[in-house]
């Protein structure tokens, strides 16, 4: 398999993970192309801002339609550049115009000025806070989800009233220029600042980084958000960091072990593994393991990879990860782990067949470690406080899943993790009001629902005087003597015990 983007003097080429067709060549953007490029939003953001949020989501909501009114040229691009199925393909589209959808539906209601109480002791004023735009704000898309991801933070910034300048990951610029070029060609009377793309390596992004954007959201490895915030910090620039998952699963003794199976099978094996929600863990209870590992391994049979747009999946999009596939699942073997379908043989040179590792220890990479590849380790425990145990002893903590019947939701709120679903897997992941994000080495900060759409916006308060109150003004350098005293014997019948 060759390198799917090679560089060359100042272009790059992206190709095809299925084939290395080539899919387009695109400019490496250096600092000066960056900084030019932010400087053209910070022009435009002033105008964009002005505008109402009604009108922002008009805008918003013309971009939406062209990518619907387009979908079949999306999806064949996603199948190209991506090499994600058709069904894979529009999933990611609908995805993405949900949630721009409801960024635009909302965004009134969020930056609306809302009263605040200024409490007993300034009672003669009267307090406003309001949401308003941090101004640009840098995005970094990863290769995987190239649409839906990077969208969760472009979305809710533009319709909070920022300007915004998209790296996309230099596997999938041709997805990304074709998400940008939609935005102008339903709005043409839009500056073209408003929404703006750069391409390129690391050094681009890091270029993104120190170009003055009031706000970096990046969506990828920890190893990476890590260099991003170091250089962010330089600035004191604020960043929302998506970073790596190893999700576990939870499988009590009342679960209905088919259903279970089933979603953890898509969960651990859509998109090829590549999902930074997806399932990579699972602790199931003693007494189900047996018939939950049998359920499990039969779905995995019933999976095709391969690069046709019918097949279950796809290839591998970044040729590297096949390495650290092979690399975690050597390390299972050698450890006493086993393949109860694929391993070591199911890895060819784009594709990697599913997985189910049994036996694995806990201490071995293929547990420690985000594999983001079509495997999944299975872990019988004792107990249900096991389990907990087990899922939170780890660095990652994205999302998680629980299956019971009766205990779902019990056991949910003691996992340690951005979000969790019950009986099913990665569902909040489509829905616009539940916020999505990390903890510990998953990163920090959210996008979507009221908090993500929070992220790209300051708050601004107001305190307006009202009236005086005659001898009993605190903000003042001519207090009267009384006036402090009266306090402390009012304030004491409020704060004493």
């Amino acid at each position: 398999m060759t390198t799917q983007v090679s560089a060359h003097l100042d272009t790059f080429d992206s190709v095809s993970p299925i084939d290395d067709g080539l899919v387009a060549s695109f400019a490496v953007d250096g600092a000066e192309i960056v900084a030019r490029v932010v400087s053209d939003a910070r022009n435009a953001q002033s105008a964009w801002s002005s505008l109402p949020p009604r009108s922002r989501a008009h805008h918003l909501r013309a971009w939406r339609h062209e990518i619907w009114s387009r979908r079949d040229e999306f999806v064949d691009l996603l199948h190209r550049e991506n090499g994600k199925p058709a069904e894979d393909a529009l999933l990611e589209i609908v995805l993405t115009l949900e949630h721009i959808g409801w960024a635009e539906r909302h965004a009134p209601r969020l930056l609306r000025s809302r009263r605040v109480n200024p409490g007993l002791l300034l009672a003669n004023y009267s307090a406003r806070v309001e949401r308003v735009a941090l101004g640009v704000v840098g995005v970094i898309g990863p290769w995987n989800y190239p649409l839906y991801a990077p969208n969760s933070a472009i979305s809710a910034a533009l319709a909070a009233g920022n300007c915004v300048v998209f790296k996309p990951s230099e596997y999938t610029p041709a997805i990304g220029a074709r998400y940008v070029q939609a935005f102008h060609d339903a709005n043409p009377g839009l500056p073209t600042g408003v929404l703006s793309l750069v391409t390129g390596f690391g050094d681009t992004g890091a270029a993104l980084c120190r170009a003055g954007v009031d706000k970096i959201a990046f969506t990828g490895s920890t190893s990476t958000g890590s260099k991003i915030m170091a250089t962010c910090a330089e600035t004191l620039t604020p960043v929302v960091l998506e970073c790596g998952g190893k999700d576990p699963v939870i499988v009590a003794g009342d679960a209905d072990v088919a259903a279970a199976a089933e979603a953890v099978a898509w969960g651990a094996f859509t998109n090829g593994g590549q999902t930074c929600v997806g399932v990579e863990r699972v602790y199931v209870e003693r007494g189900i393991a047996e018939q939950f590992t049998a359920a499990l391994v039969a779905h995995a049979r019933s999976i095709q990879p391969g690069g046709d747009a019918s097949a279950t999946y796809g290839p591998m999009t970044m040729p590297a990860q096949i390495e650290i596939v092979r690399r975690h699942l050597a390390a299972a073997d050698a450890a006493g782990g086993r393949a109860l379908i694929g391993g070591l043989s199911s890895i060819g040179e784009r594709y990697v067949g599913p997985t189910v590792l049994v036996d694995t220890p806990e201490s071995c990479s293929a547990v420690r470690e985000e594999t983001f590849g079509p495997t999944v380790t299975v872990r019988e425990v004792d107990s249900i406080d096991e389990a907990i145990e087990l899922s939170n002893d780890h660095r990652y903590a994205l999302g998680a899943s629980v299956f019971s019947r009766k205990q779902g939701n019990e056991i949910a709120a003691q996992l340690a993790c951005g979000q969790v679903t019950v009986n099913s897997v990665i569902a909040f992941a489509g829905m616009g009001s539940v916020p999505m994000g990390g903890v510990g080495a998953s990163g920090f900060g959210r996008v979507h629902g009221d908090e993500g759409f929070a992220e790209f916006c300051r708050t601004h308060s107001r305190v307006t005087k009202l009236f005086d109150i005659p001898g009993f003004e605190l903000v003042t350098l001519r207090r009267r003597r009384w006036v402090m005293p009266l306090i402390d014997r009012l304030l004491g019948l409020r704060h004493r015990r």
